[in-house]
């Protein structure tokens, strides 16, 4: 059964747990695909319905935020804990490497994707690299055209919330792959050009704050942030049943 926050479907479970469940998706020989919502999703999904569907049918979705997790508490439906999507992403590697599977990496700019690849096949030399696309495309059908004919075990979208997830829901039956995961930024961090938080900061769940850090743009996006914590209080305090905006 999965947790409904703020309208939003989680799956509460561990990352063992989790990565089991995605290796599971990968012994099928049918389309699945995974999202990874942070408190933005949330957000965004309430003036997009058609988002929050697609995020709602997903095979897995798993918290990718620490304003999920606080969200959760404050609503009496505590999620285990957090689970960063580049570090699911990582565990799949490891099943497919050991798999000896085919990967495919879809998203961000013009040889990120290529790099990230690389470095990928260094650290998991049984993986098949099958192809790469930037996100700079306009034709999503050739896009899909080419997954499909690469016919990748795992696909991992990285066009950002909500292009990725709507790619995998609408292209989903094309793409011969058994799994698709929208993973944002990841192949950024994948391909070494962005740097994670150290793991002191992941560990107190301020990884949001060094990235605000590094990246003082970014500013205007965590203002938002904290409305999440805000509508769940709301929430908590005039009982489930209460759908009054703020």
């Amino acid at each position: 059964m999965k947790t409904d926050i703020l309208g939003v479907l989680f799956d509460d479970l561990t990352m063992d747990q989790a990565v089991q469940a995605g290796a599971g998706l990968l012994d099928e020989d049918t389309f699945h695909y995974v999202v990874t919502p942070n408190p933005e999703f949330i957000l965004d999904s309430e003036k997009d319905p058609e988002f929050r569907a697609i995020l709602n049918r997903a095979d897995l979705s798993i918290p990718d935020g620490v304003g999920v997790i606080y969200a959760a508490k404050i609503l009496g439906t505590p999620l285990r804990e957090r689970l960063p999507g580049i570090e699911f992403a990582g565990a799949m590697l490891e099943e497919l490497d050991r798999r000896g599977g085919r990967l495919f990496l879809l998203g961000a700019k013009p040889g990120v994707a290529e790099r990230a690849g690389e470095n990928i096949l260094a650290q998991h030399p049984n993986i098949v690299l099958c192809g790469t696309q930037d996100g700079y495309f306009q034709d999503e059908a050739a896009v899909a055209h080419q997954i499909g004919q690469a016919r990748p075990d795992l696909l991992f979208v990285c066009l950002g919330a909500p292009k990725q997830e709507k790619f995998m829901a609408r292209w989903g039956a094309y793409l011969n792959t058994r799994l698709a995961i929208g993973l944002g930024g990841a192949l950024d961090v994948l391909a070494g050009d962005t740097q994670r938080a150290p793991e002191a900061w992941r560990k107190l769940g301020l990884e949001w704050a060094y990235r605000l850090f590094k990246e003082p743009k970014r500013l205007g996006r965590m203002v938002r942030l904290p409305l999440v914590l805000v509508k769940a209080l709301w929430r908590r305090l005039l009982g489930r049943r209460a759908d009054k905006p703020i």
